[in-house]
C-alpha cells in the first residue's frame, strides 16, 4: 500500500510539472508568430513556442537566413525538446507499475485469506477472510485509481509535446527559408 501512496504523489507531481512546462504561449499559428516577433509587433514570450521563436530570430540575425543556420537552430532547440519530454518516462513507468503493485496487494490479501482458512481462524482479531479480501480488493482498486488517470493525462500531454516538437521544426523551416 505504501508504494502505491508514494507513486501517486510522484505521478501527480510529474504530471503537474509536465503540464506546466508544456505551455505553448500564443494560440496563433507559427508563421504568424514568427512574423509578429520578427517585425517587433510582439516582444515578450509567453511560452515554449514563443521563447523558441525569440531565440531562433536572434540566431538567424547573427548567422543569416540560410541553410547553414539550421545546425545552430538545432543546437538551440535541443533544450526545448528536452523540456517537452521531461518526466515522460517516469509517468509511463508509474502508470505501468501501479496496477502490478495493486496486483501484488491482491495476492498478499488472498494469501492472508487462505491462511486464515487453513488455520481455522475465521473469526480472528485480524479480520480473517473479510480482512484478507478487503485488502485484496482495496489494493487492486488503488492501483487502478493511480494508473488510469495517469494514463489518460499522460497521453494528452504526450500529444501536446508531439505537437510542440512539430511546431519547433516548423520554426526552423520557416526561418531557414529565404522569406518569412
Amino acid at each position: 500500500m505504501w508504494p502505491l501512496a508514494a507513486s501517486v504523489v510522484v505521478l501527480w507531481y510529474a504530471l503537474g510539472f509536465r503540464f506546466h512546462s508544456l505551455k505553448r504561449g500564443s494560440n496563433a499559428n507559427v508563421r504568424n508568430l514568427v512574423r509578429k516577433y520578427d517585425t517587433g509587433a510582439r516582444t515578450v514570450p509567453r511560452g515554449v513556442i514563443d521563447s523558441a521563436i525569440v531565440e531562433a530570430l536572434s540566431i538567424v540575425n547573427v548567422y543569416g537566413r540560410k541553410s547553414t543556420s539550421r545546425k545552430y537552430l538545432d543546437d538551440a532547440f535541443n533544450k526545448y525538446k528536452l523540456e517537452t519530454t521531461q518526466f515522460e518516462t517516469l509517468i509511463k513507468t508509474i502508470v505501468v507499475a501501479a496496477p502490478l503493485i495493486g496486483l501484488l496487494g491482491t495476492v498478499i490479501g488472498m494469501i492472508e485469506t487462505f491462511d486464515s482458512l487453513a488455520s481455522a481462524s475465521l473469526f480472528s482479531q485480524t479480520g480473517g477472510i473479510a480482512g484478507g479480501i478487503s485488502q485484496a480488493l482495496f489494493t487492486t482498486q488503488f492501483g487502478l485509481v493511480v494508473a488510469v488517470p495517469g494514463l489518460i493525462i499522460g497521453k494528452i500531454l504526450d500529444r501536446k509535446a508531439d505537437t510542440m516538437e512539430l511546431e519547433l521544426e516548423q520554426i526552423k523551416d520557416i526561418l531557414c527559408s529565404e522569406g518569412v
